[in-house]
C-alpha cells in the first residue's frame, strides 16, 4: 500500500504570519518539515502543496517538490484532497497529511497513523502522546480522548476531560493525550471527509478533524510515547530554533568523527 505524504502550506496563518517561510536553523520551516518526513522513510513520495508562489520559489531553492493548489481552501485537509485527486497520484493507497509546523515529527507518529489505516482499524488514522498538566492549559495545543478501542471520542483545545474533583487528577492524566498533527487516510475516506458540510463543532473549536468525527466517521488514534512541540506561535519558533541548535550540536561530534575516519 504505497503512501503519499503531502505537506499543506499557506501563508495566512493568524498566530504566526507567513509561517512556512519562517526560518528554522536558517532554512524555511516548510523545507525542514519536508526534509524530516523524507528522512523518516515512512512515505514513498513527499510533496508540498501550496497556493503561494513565494512558498513554491522557496522550496525550489532546496529542490523540494511542490504542487500548486487552489487559494480557496479553508484548511489543510481540503488542500491535501485536491492533491490526492490528481491522476498522477492515483496509485497511492494511503494519503499522509503532515502539517507544515511539525519539523520534529517522529517516525512513530507517522508509522502509527499509517498503521491504523493499513491494518483496517479505521479509514482515518492519527497519533497522540501522553499530555502534561502544562499542555492541558494551552489552547493552541490540541487534546484528544479515546475510547477503549483506540478510536477518537473528541478533540478539543480545552482541557479535557474536565476535572471536577481534584482527587481524580491521576485518573485524568492517565487517559488524556496530546494530539500530533498528522493524518493518514484512504483516498475514499479523504474524499468523503471534504465532501461533508462544515460542522458547528469544527467551526467553534477551529479543528477540522471534528467534521468527520461529528458526522460519524471513525478516526483511529495511535499511541506514541512522546510528541515534539509543534510551531504555532513566535515563542514556539524560538523554542524550535533552540531545539534545532541542540540537535545540531549533538550530531556534530558524530559527523566530525565520521569525517576523520574517512580521511584517515
Amino acid at each position: 500500500m504505497p503512501v503519499l505524504a503531502v505537506i499543506p502550506a499557506r501563508l495566512d496563518s493568524t498566530r504566526l504570519p507567513r509561517k512556512p517561510l519562517q526560518l528554522l536553523g536558517g532554512v524555511p520551516l516548510v523545507v525542514r518539515v519536508y526534509e524530516r518526513v523524507s528522512a523518516l522513510g515512512v512515505a514513498d513520495h513527499c510533496i508540498v502543496a501550496t497556493d503561494a508562489t513565494e512558498v513554491i520559489d522557496a522550496c525550489a531553492k532546496y529542490h523540494v517538490p511542490t504542487i500548486r493548489t487552489s487559494a480557496a481552501h479553508l484548511n489543510g485537509t481540503d488542500r491535501v484532497a485536491e492533491v490526492a485527486r490528481q491522476p498522477e497520484f492515483g496509485r497511492y493507497d494511503i494519503i499522509l497529511n503532515v502539517q507544515g509546523d511539525e519539523p520534529f515529527v517522529t517516525a512513530a507518529a507517522l508509522t502509527g497513523a499509517v498503521h491504523v489505516v493499513r491494518s483496517g482499524g479505521a479509514p482515518i488514522g492519527t497519533a497522540a502522546a501522553p499530555a502534561s498538566a502544562e499542555v492541558l492549559q494551552r489552547a493552541e495545543v490540541v487534546k484528544v480522548v479515546r475510547a477503549d478501542d483506540g478510536r477518537a471520542l473528541y478533540f478539543s483545545r480545552a482541557a479535557i476531560p474536565y476535572l471536577r474533583d481534584a482527587a481524580d487528577v491521576a485518573m485524568r492524566d492517565a487517559i488524556v493525550r496530546q494530539h500530533v498533527g498528522v493524518y493518514a487516510y484512504t483516498p475514499a475516506a479523504l474524499a468523503a471527509w471534504v465532501a461533508l458540510p462544515p460542522h458547528p463543532l469544527e467551526m467553534i473549536e477551529r479543528l477540522e478533524q471534528l467534521r468527520p468525527l461529528a458526522h460519524g466517521m471513525m478516526i483511529g488514534v495511535a499511541e506514541v510515547a512522546t510528541v515534539e512541540r509543534g510551531i504555532d506561535t513566535a515563542d514556539d519558533l524560538l523554542y524550535a530554533n533552540l531545539r534545532w541548535m541542540q540537535i545540531t550540536a549533538m550530531n556534530a561530534p558524530a559527523a566530525s568523527q565520521t569525517l576523520t575516519m574517512r580521511n584517515a
